[in-house]
């Protein structure tokens, strides 16, 4: 279990808790630009809380294949602002209280971000990037998502050779989860994400859905993080990733199903409906009577 000064709770196994994603960035793979300005991110926070998101995943650095990387101020002048909006509000937005990880490689943005207001840090490099990261999360003891990859998001898809694919990314998060540890964080504080479309073909994707309960051996939580993404896009010939709800409602029903704690999403209503199902039938939530 997570808790959090606000008295929110994650308690894994209960039930499937959503990540709403709202990133404040002008190049992102699906809504780049849509949220750059505070107001209009603070409007999309608390439309994905409306919608069922139990965490908001607030990003300043786009992590979409080719992206670029981004310096340390300008990565800061777009998250810290988004932040403080959401925990202080505003004359058309009361404050929220919703938890809030920050999407981040950054150990500096890690800190001022939990010093604004934020909970837990989601590091798509596993820690890597910054060995500051690791140390950094231990003194503001928080909990971190660390998930797999290979090479930078500029890179990443020149390395998708596996010899064993899950065993691979296994054992990737296996030794990230002890140098964490080692670090001073506590395992209970740490969850694990296989990165789906990050050094993964379409069809790793798939494999990866279909083999996520070789993951539970690690002891952690598990976020997946599907919606949108381009392998849905070549499954349902759509080259629009708003376009793509119903198959991103699909493959985070298979996530459910392999043992999914945590699901990162765009469209947090629908997906709060089909977490409200999948949890019925897979984890056995009983329906409350009419």
């Amino acid at each position: 279990m997570w808790q959090f000064p606000s008295g929110e709770r994650l308690r894994w196994g209960d039930r499937t808790y959503l990540m709403g994603v709202l990133n404040v960035t002008p190049d992102s793979f699906s809504d780049g630009g849509d949220f750059v300005d505070t107001e209009r991110a603070l409007e999309q926070a608390h439309y994905l809380v409306r919608g069922g998101a139990d965490i908001l995943d607030i990003g300043g650095q786009s992590t979409r294949p080719q992206a670029d990387n981004v310096s340390l101020d300008e990565e800061s002048q777009r998250v810290l602002p988004a932040i403080r909006a959401i925990r202080q509000g505003t004359e058309g937005f009361a404050p929220l209280s919703t938890i809030i990880s920050v999407d981040t490689t950054k150990a500096a943005i890690a800190r001022a971000a939990v010093e604004a207001g934020a909970n837990i840090i989601n590091d798509i490099s596993g820690a890597t990037y910054d060995p500051d990261m690791l140390p950094t999360v231990a003194e503001l003891g928080v909990p971190i998502i660390l998930m797999h990859i290979r090479g930078t998001p500029k890179t990443m898809q020149q390395f998708t050779e596996y010899g064993d694919l899950m065993e691979d990314i296994a054992d990737f998060l296996a030794k990230r989860i002890e140098v964490a540890i080692a670090q001073g964080i506590p395992r209970e504080h740490i969850a694990v994400d296989p990165g789906i479309g990050f050094a993964k073909t379409a069809d790793q994707n798939l494999d990866i859905l279909r083999q996520l309960p070789k993951l539970k051996s690690l002891d952690c939580p598990i976020l997946v993080g599907p919606s949108r993404k381009s392998f849905i896009g070549k499954l349902l010939n759509q080259p629009d990733p708003k376009q793509r709800v119903w198959g991103t409602a699909a493959a985070c029903y298979g996530a459910i199903a392999g043992g999914a704690d945590i699901l990162r999403v765009h469209d947090a209503a629908p997906m709060r409906d089909v977490c409200r199902v999948a949890d019925a039938v897979v984890r056995g939530l009983q329906v409350e009577p009419d």
